[in-house]
């Protein structure tokens, strides 16, 4: 009995649907467009875009000032670009983002100095604007030709290489290249630049084709990918038929017991997978025509299976192909290429693609749009997201459980949040934020909050930061008291001040330092030495649990400046002062800052004065000898006079 499979990486590829749809796109957009070259080698595609407005052209010479130019999947090199730029035209970047990225890999090797090795066709566009790219560079079709390259001259095994290969190489060889690079030359850098799309569409082709006995390639004659199919398939089906449209078909190809598999290159729609669906249909039943066809599952039957209708609003689950800057490519095991727009993919807006998926993860996602002609259907992670989410945040208000959140957008009455995909709305008074303050300070910040209400009907779900922040405070205040003991010291931001101290949040809880414990100097004031917001280290003096409140000292012995003044001077010594207050007395001259001494008024001057400021002013300095000092009481007196009466005469030796 005849046995048909079909292959789940048959069809359109991610570059190829998002270039059809750039043309379809901008031809509907502009009246008309161009492109250079045909944008997929595929006459029937190709014919399809042409009547939609996107005329393929032969070069740059057939683009006339102001023409809208399409640059195809393959991308072109940066003289292309240049010539276009000449020309004045508006340019439209269809290349495929894997190919992009063989561009920009290029161009940084290049600016290195390195010397490029592709690994490819030579006259394949993609690998012609590959090496456009490149200051020096050569092309290889396999190792062999390496091989042959390394010993025309002895030199090119030193040259510091970097290896790429066209995306629709064969892995096979790339891998067997890449092998013999790295053992044959001294300084090589190797980069997998294969689509992961191809890969997995030669593999399951070599799979396929091992198990059959007859294999369809669908293509176009003209299409890379789609000879490396019916090459691959050749290496291990001996009846391999390549056909670009349902037209080349015919019944000899197959017998009543054949094993048949069917594949399609990159550039094959959906569209004439089922034109070829219909004709394998009809010589199906004339191969099984003796009435076995009751018993065989038909041709149709079985691809559509494979081409899966998707409706909009239907849950699918598929496998991350690929990720780009602008989408997800998502293989959903049909016909379909699906994609992700970046803007589908989350609701946090702070979020990053490679952050969230991988490539080969299994996601989950709503079809948005479907289109059959061309194969493709627009997906949304964010939508499935959020009807999952609800059930989710219900759960969470009523285990009044803490959520994190990205705060999106600020409005008169409070702030968004996003939670799991859906808007949570904070009003001002549970931001935390104080009142007449801004809450723009909270934007883009990632903070904890509190679900208060949940109303799904009406979509609102409204949540509380200060409700969080409360508790939070509440339990890191419980733990201050019971761990606090005197003298124990504390990191502290100061919050608030007052004229006689200032107020230091030790962690959940205030304490105060009062004016006198803040420095060892005289101050007027707490904001003369400290500044709200202030991160400093204080420590416990005393606290009185019952009332919930705690004295803090600031000023250390460390830095009392009498420990400081006693350590380095003595009795004797003479230092210099500066005048800083006159008394009917005397005069009290600072040493050190916090430690001062007086000059009494009979140590001033030589002679009797009647008042020091008939010597003295404040603010002078002067030269003193110290000539008392009080430990206990923290005194010290001075003069100035015994620096000015001379020293008593030696006594003369006898003769």
């Amino acid at each position: 009995m005849l046995e048909i499979r079909i292959a789940k990486t048959a069809g359109f590829c991610f570059g190829v649907t998002r270039a059809v749809q750039i043309c379809r796109d901008t031809a509907k957009t502009t009246g008309g467009c161009k492109t250079l070259g045909p944008v997929i080698h595929n006459n029937s595609v190709v014919e399809s875009l042409i009547k939609d407005g996107a005329v393929p052209v032969g070069g740059i010479d057939d683009i006339t000032p102001g023409d809208t130019v399409i640059i195809r999947s393959h991308g072109v090199g940066s003289s292309v670009i240049d010539k276009l730029h000449e020309k004045k035209a508006e340019i439209v970047d269809a290349t495929c983002p894997f190919v992009a990225r063989i561009h920009k890999i290029v161009r940084e090797a290049s600016d290195k100095g390195r010397f490029v090795i592709i690994i490819g066709e030579e006259n394949h566009p993609e690998v012609q604007g590959i090496a456009d790219r490149c200051d020096r560079c050569k092309v290889f079709k396999n190792e062999s030709e390496i091989a042959d390259w390394l010993k025309e001259d002895e030199q090119n095994s030193q040259f510091p290489v970097s290896v790429v290969s066209q995306t629709t190489g064969n892995r096979t060889n790339f891998e067997k290249c890449s092998v013999f690079i790295k053992k044959e030359c001294t300084n090589s850098e190797i980069f997998d630049t294969i689509c992961n799309t191809t890969s997995m569409r030669q593999k399951e082709a070599a799979e396929m084709a091992a198990a059959s006995d007859v294999m369809i390639v669908i293509g176009g004659k003209g299409s890379s990918n789609s000879l490396r199919l019916a090459e691959i398939c050749r290496e291990h089906c001996q009846r391999v038929y390549m056909v670009e449209t349902a037209a080349e078909l015919d019944a000899s190809m197959f017998t009543a017991d054949d094993a048949v598999g069917i594949t399609a290159g990159a550039s094959t729609p959906a569209w004439i997978i089922k034109e070829v669906n219909q004709k394998m249909s009809e010589e199906i039943k004339e191969i099984i025509a003796d009435g076995a066809e009751a018993e065989a599952e038909s041709f149709e039957a079985m691809l559509e299976k494979s081409i899966k209708t998707l409706h909009t609003g239907e849950k699918v689950t598929g496998i991350v192909a690929a990720i780009t800057p602008t989408e997800i490519s998502v293989d959903l095991g049909t016909k379909h290429a699906g994609y992700i727009p970046l803007s589908e993919l989350s609701a946090d807006p702070t979020a990053k693609a490679e952050d969230l998926v991988k490539v080969g993860d299994e996601i989950e996602a709503f079809v948005m749009r479907v289109n059959d002609v061309e194969g493709t259907v627009m997906l949304s992670k964010k939508r499935l997201d959020s009807v999952k989410s609800w059930d989710v945040i219900e759960e969470l208000r009523a285990n009044k459980e803490t959520v994190e959140g990205v705060v999106t957008e600020e409005n008169k009455g409070g702030v968004v949040v996003v939670v799991k995909g859906l808007r949570v709305f904070v009003p001002a008074s549970q931001t935390g934020i104080p009142k007449g303050e801004p809450m723009s300070s909270l934007l883009k910040e990632k903070v904890k909050l509190r679900i208060t209400e949940v109303n799904q009907p009406r979509r609102r779900i409204v949540g509380s930061i200060r409700a969080v922040a409360f508790e939070e405070r509440k339990a890191k205040a419980e733990a201050v008291w019971n761990d606090i003991e005197v003298g124990k010291k504390y990191t502290g931001v100061v919050k608030s001040m007052t004229s006689y101290g200032a107020f230091v949040d030790i962690g959940g809880i205030d304490g105060m330092i009062h004016v006198s414990e803040i420095s060892w100097s005289r101050i007027k004031q707490p904001s003369d030495v400290l500044a709200i917001g202030d991160e400093i280290e204080v420590y416990v003096i005393s606290f009185d649990k019952e009332k919930r409140k705690i004295s803090l000292g600031y000023k250390t012995e460390e830095n009392n400046p009498w420990t400081k003044f006693t350590s380095t001077v003595a009795v004797g010594d003479v230092v210099k002062a500066k005048v800083v207050k006159l008394m009917p007395f005397g005069a009290f001259a600072e040493i050190i800052p916090g430690v001062d001494g007086l000059i009494h008024i009979s140590q001033i001057a030589d002679r009797r004065i009647a008042t020091p400021a008939e010597v003295l002013s404040e603010g002078q300095e002067v030269d003193v000898k110290v000539t008392e000092i009080d430990e206990e009481k923290h005194k010290v007196s001075l003069s100035i006079r015994a620096l000015m009466e001379p020293e008593a005469p030696a006594e003369e030796e006898a003769e």
